[in-house]
């Protein structure tokens, strides 16, 4: 990864540390499913008008269940149940591992056995949350974010293949590198964009059904001023910004390279439940956030290590 690509990929997992603290303050106006789909909407609405659709085909409804719907419904459902910001954004970080594997049994990419014991040290700091169910972290909360992390696993999967398959397309034009780059920067908000409008319509189905006491017209006059603002967050920083940048990343580089990013995610998420929402930090949480952090620093050792060896 160039250095760009690095700071692009920090700044991501900034946005998306902070947002959980967006998520339990909009979650104090609106239920899961309904503020999921607001999510979605305003994410979707205008700007389908104006993007270009990619193609339409399974890869495209994959990404936008896995990633929009899965993720964010059970995340969302998981914090409503009770389940702390700090924790919610350290334990969905599972999905690296799944998606090193997925990437691996889909896509071929290697996976080093410097990498694996990243991963290994990593899952064991899940481990530690995983003992430690209850308060901060209800064990029906702990399942439903297990399954969000699943449906972003496979959402990565499909956000790489069809970014794959648009640079593939895009090769015979033959254009200069920043244009490739425009190119393939526009391609990725195209595909936030109208996989977001596939996750509207499917949430707000769902939400309609499970959440109809919900769907009055006090719950959004009624809904505070910091919810609101929060969903703006949500929206157009965490969704937009973030999932553009991050699907940009996975078109250039390798998912192995730039997933393990992702593990820097939970510990801004859980300085910022702290900092803001007076999260209670434990022995346990430290631990915890010790050995993912321990994870990805040896994921990234192997990335160098894999670079140094290719040179020699």
């Amino acid at each position: 990864m160039t250095p760009i690509h690095i700071a692009l990929a920090v700044l991501v997992t900034f946005i998306w540390g902070v947002n959980f603290t967006f998520i339990a303050w909009a979650l104090e106006s609106f239920p899961p499913l309904m503020l999921t789909a607001l999510r979605f909407f305003f994410t979707a609405v205008p700007l389908v008008l104006f993007l270009k659709p990619p193609k339409f085909n399974r890869t495209l409804f994959i990404y936008a269940i896995g990633t929009f719907v899965m993720q964010y419904a059970f995340v969302f459902t998981a914090m409503h149940l009770g389940a702390s910001a700090g924790l919610t954004a350290l334990l969905l970080q599972v999905q690296i591992f799944i998606t090193v594997l997925l990437a691996y049994v889909i896509l071929g990419e290697a996976v080093s056995r410097m990498q694996i014991i990243g991963m290994l040290v990593g899952v064991l700091g899940l481990g530690v949350i995983a003992l430690n169910l209850g308060g901060d972290m209800p064990l029906v909360g702990f399942i439903c974010i297990l399954i969000a992390a699943i449906g972003w696993s496979f959402g990565n999967i499909a956000s790489k293949q069809a970014s794959t398959q648009q640079s593939t397309s895009n090769i015979s034009t033959a254009s200069p590198v920043d244009s490739n780059n425009r190119t393939s920067a526009l391609s990725a908000l195209s595909l936030v964009v109208w996989g977001g409008l596939i996750a509207c319509v499917i949430l707000t189905l769902s939400s309609l059904l499970f959440e109809t006491e919900a769907w009055h017209l006090t719950t959004f006059t009624h809904a505070s001023f910091k919810s609101w603002l929060s969903l703006g967050f949500i929206v157009y920083v965490s969704t937009l910004i973030g999932f553009g940048l991050w699907a940009h990343l996975l078109s250039q580089n390798i998912a192995s390279k730039v997933v393990p990013f992702a593990l820097l995610v939970p510990v801004f998420g859980m300085a910022t439940s702290v900092l803001l929402i007076g999260e209670v930090v434990t022995w346990w949480k430290v631990l915890a956030m010790v050995l993912i952090l321990s994870g990805l620093i040896l994921a990234n050792v192997k990335i160098g290590l894999g670079r140094r060896s290719a040179h020699a």
